[in-house]
């Protein structure tokens, strides 16, 4: 697409968008299923499986031109499809919504000028020494450059397209358009909680000084981080629309995911564990939203976490919750799962659900960390994950029926997105070690966790011969 792409504000435009893309793929499924009649079984399989690919790709490209959003669903299925794709389309499908991701149509600069000198009050000479108009990075609601402070300093400016909370709002509206299009792809999907999701959250994306506190609060607490990296909020250039953070230079998720080194995967997947899982369970406090165009890995290393759009506190009464869940998990304790779920409020009623039936449940988000030596595939995320968004499942059946507070739709997802990454990696690490540094204090059985456990203590690391 080239860079005078216009972003549809209205909602009678976008609406026409959508619009189309709803009629036309019911249309052609409708056809697909006309087609098949009188054919044999594997015929009609591969017809269908045809049909569900092609309406895939024409939401990828929906997705693509709406933003805002709309948009956000492409990024949220560009992590896990879920087994929602026929096997032998799923590839291709999962390069688009990579491109879509990270490729995304940009807008005319003096545009985008226009947005940054109205926040910063300024002009931009007056600000910057130098500033690259090409966009390092495109996403859902904005862009990223690259530019230098007048003082010398590297930044990564990330500005809101203009008019962008407009689309939004009016994306936000539509948004049934778009589910239903997604259905056609996946009619087992809970769309109505993927809905509710979105909503939630994309209110809290579109403002930048709420992420702008909630980046500084993410760097002060991984500050000096032998291997964690959060850039820095250059507070006094933040506004409503732009963000000015450190620039960090580093090689993108799907870099090091193609990479052959098995320890530099390893690795990677290891401290993008350690990031939202320690930031949870050792420090009450994370980011829920783990996907790939968030993590950028330097040539020393380190890993830096980008996006914090979307941040979380955990009171303690809620985190002596969740560990204590986790815990009995991780201990088999069936009977000491199913009182702590009532007593706090997940299961209304326990006489329906049984402390086995209770366990298998939980354990369908966290098995891949109750057991020890677990190594993750795509293949083996997949297929848990298809087990989990079953809604013809007992488990899925079961969680409807409960009360589930907002603070664990947002650990269980994020659960899910760091486990549909480390599964890209195919990392082998031992993620239950890992987690019972957080959950029993136990002694680390990786360099890293020696290093972690050393900074976060104040304890010398024991020389070794």
């Amino acid at each position: 697409m080239s860079d005078n792409t216009k972003i549809p504000t209205s909602r009678a435009a976008r609406t026409a968008v959508l619009g189309r893309l709803a009629a036309g793929q019911a249309a052609r499924h409708a056809g697909a299923k006309i087609s098949t009649l009188g054919r044999s079984d594997e015929r009609k399989a591969e017809v269908m499986d045809r049909r569900v690919a092609e309406a895939a790709s024409a939401l990828v490209d929906a997705l693509g031109l709406m933003r805002g959003a709309a948009m956000k669903v492409g990024q949220m299925l560009s992590m896990l499809d879920v087994g929602l794709i026929p096997e032998e389309f799923r590839e291709d499908f999962q390069r688009s919504l990579a491109d879509l991701r990270d490729n995304a149509p940009t807008v005319r600069f003096n545009e985008m000028r226009a947005v940054i000198e109205g926040d910063l009050g300024s002009k931009m000479k007056d600000v910057f020494s130098s500033f690259d108009e090409t966009p390092v990075g495109a996403a859902s609601i904005g862009q990223v450059y690259r530019a230098t402070l007048l003082d010398g300093r590297e930044v990564a400016v990330k500005v809101q397209y203009p008019g962008i909370d407009r689309a939004v709002r009016a994306d936000l509206k539509n948004l049934g358009m778009v589910m239903r299009a997604i259905k056609l792809i996946a009619p087992e999907m809970d769309v109505a909680a993927l809905t509710e999701e979105i909503r939630a959250r994309i209110e809290e994306e579109l403002d930048y000084e709420l992420e702008a506190q909630n980046q500084r609060m993410a760097a002060r607490l991984y500050a000096d981080h032998p291997f964690i990296f959060v850039p820095a909020v250059i507070s006094s250039l933040c506004g409503p629309h732009v963000l000015v953070s450190e620039f960090f230079e580093g090689r993108k998720f799907d870099d090091i995911a193609a990479d052959p080194d098995q320890a530099l995967r390893d690795r990677v997947g290891e401290i993008i564990f350690r990031f939202f899982g320690g930031s949870l369970y050792a420090h009450a406090q994370f980011s829920p939203d783990p996907h790939p165009g968030n993590f950028l890995v330097a040539d020393d290393g380190r890993v830096a976490f980008l996006d914090f759009g979307l941040y979380r506190h955990v009171g303690p009464e809620a985190m002596a919750t969740q560990k204590g869940i986790l815990q009995r998990v991780f201990e088999r304790d069936e009977a000491g799962l199913h009182s702590l779920l009532h007593s706090s409020g997940f299961i209304m009623d326990p006489a329906a659900v049984t402390p086995e039936i209770a366990m298998a449940y939980v354990r369908e988000v966290f098995w891949w960390m109750a057991e020890p030596d677990i190594t993750l595939t795509s293949d083996r995320v997949n297929k848990a994950m298809a087990r989990v968004a079953n809604p013809a499942s007992d488990y899925f059946n079961l969680a409807r029926k409960q009360n589930m507070p907002s603070d664990f739709i947002f650990i269980v997802r994020m659960v899910v997105m760091v486990m549909a990454a480390v599964g890209q990696l195919e990392s082998k690490v031992d993620w239950n070690a890992v987690a019972r540094e957080w959950l029993f204090d136990d002694e680390p059985v990786t360099e890293l966790g020696r290093q972690e456990r050393a900074y976060r203590f104040g304890t010398p690391l024991a020389v070794t011969a």
